[in-house]
């Protein structure tokens, strides 16, 4: 089948008007900033929780990896979950669960709570997101999709970089477990607001559950297409890239700069913007005349803030290229979002593998970075800059096929 063709037949997109569109995808992107805020504003402040919790940073570190490489691999049980029982369940239940979890965490006192709370959190967490994500595609035909998708992963840069710089100036007023609390309230308000606004649509549903082999079966035909290969390889080396330079900014900053926390918070604040102000505008131009260049480009744009952020560049400087790393995200990850919901097989299950791979490649990329750094900085961005631009020559090819409809 043509990549340019519609590859679903089973499943027909909800019906839901243009007002209940608005209403839905602000209540999805309003979700997904707040996950993702909550998720990122550990990076910056960790010698803080080092020292309440009574432990390194480096410890205290592995709450990223602890709580990404598991929901990544959440989101391949939710996904073909959604398929049999529905899109709005799993997000009702999975926001109820992270404004609970979150809200305990706050009360964690050691470093084991701490850490076994964050992974209960990504466990409980990781349905929102990724099936936001597929309500998206039943929803919103591939001609229109990006736009939306936008959106979305314009709310996910956004609550990365608000929580990283909210992390870093609210922590010394409220404290680490503040800021969890404030997180665990703005779930419970989303979650009211989803269930008195009615803005979650039903969509199909198959008669039978198909059994676990089936659900492997599927899987695995995601991964049997070129398309489908290459897309979530690049997911997963993406997500990686960014996830690897980001996590340790606040680090980079501080021993680059000696910036206490209010200034590390406001040099990454400026990561989200791109995202909040081209994110629908990107998806657009992806609708209009395709993923063939602007995924290329972005990798590419990424590639070179990390070649850039490894040389001796003043401040201000640095501020900008962090605000264009963040363009480079919302280049690629939108678009690649945009292929994966057009796949063959049932929706659900790809945009499970596809959050699967973004995340796992989050926590993956925020550990090796992390071995890099043992020889500093300037090698470990040279390394992750190196690595990306030759990711992004070879997507010229790769992906020249990805044109407008």
């Amino acid at each position: 089948m043509s990549c340019t063709t519609s590859a679903h037949v089973s499943e027909p997109e909800a019906s839901v008007g243009s007002a209940q569109h608005r209403g839905l995808l602000a209540l999805l992107t309003a979700a997904a900033f707040l996950i993702f805020a909550q998720a990122f504003m550990i990076a910056p402040i960790l010698p803080q929780l080092a020292r309440a919790i009574h432990t390194t940073p480096e410890t205290v570190g592995l709450a990223v990896p602890v709580y990404l490489v598991p929901y990544g691999a959440m989101t391949l049980v939710w996904g073909p979950l959604s398929d049999r029982i529905g899109r709005r369940a799993i997000i009702l239940t999975s926001l109820a669960a992270f404004a609970v979890l979150t809200a305990a965490t706050a009360l964690a006192d050691s470093t084991a709570a701490f850490l076994g709370l964050r992974l209960a959190t990504a466990l409980g967490a990781s349905g929102v997101v990724p099936i936001s994500l597929a309500l998206i595609g039943d929803v919103f035909p591939y001609a229109r999709r990006g736009k939306a998708l936008g959106w979305l992963f314009g709310g996910m840069a956004d609550g990365t970089a608000v929580g990283s710089s909210a992390g870093a100036l609210a922590e010394p007023a409220i404290g680490w477990p503040g800021l969890f609390l404030a997180a665990a309230v703005g779930g419970a308000l989303l979650l009211a607001v989803a269930l008195a606004a009615r803005v979650l649509p039903s969509t199909p549903r198959p008669a039978t559950f198909p059994p676990p082999a089936a659900v492997a079966v599927g899987y695995r035909r995601l991964l049997h297409t070129a398309r489908g290969r290459r897309t979530y390889v690049y997911v997963l080396l993406n997500a990686m890239l960014h996830s690897g330079i980001y996590t340790w900014l606040g680090l980079y900053l501080v021993q680059r700069f000696a910036l206490g926390p209010i200034g590390v918070g406001l040099a990454l604040l400026g990561y989200g913007i791109p995202g909040f102000l081209l994110g629908p505008v990107i998806g657009h131009l992806a609708d209009r005349y395709g993923r063939a260049r602007v995924i290329p480009t972005g990798v590419a744009l990424a590639a070179a803030c990390a070649l850039l952020l490894a040389t001796d560049s003043p401040l201000p400087a640095v501020v900008l290229i962090i605000t264009a790393l963040s363009l480079g995200y919302d280049m690629t990850q939108p678009p690649l979002g945009g292929i994966v919901t057009d796949l063959p097989g049932p929706r659900g299950q790809a945009m499970g593998l596809n959050v699967f791979a973004l995340f796992t490649g989050f926590g993956l990329g925020s550990l090796a970075f992390q071995a890099l750094l043992t020889a500093g900085f300037t090698v470990a961005l040279t390394a992750f800059g190196a690595i990306a631009l030759l990711a992004a020559a070879l997507a010229v090819p790769l992906f020249r096929a990805e044109r407008a409809r």
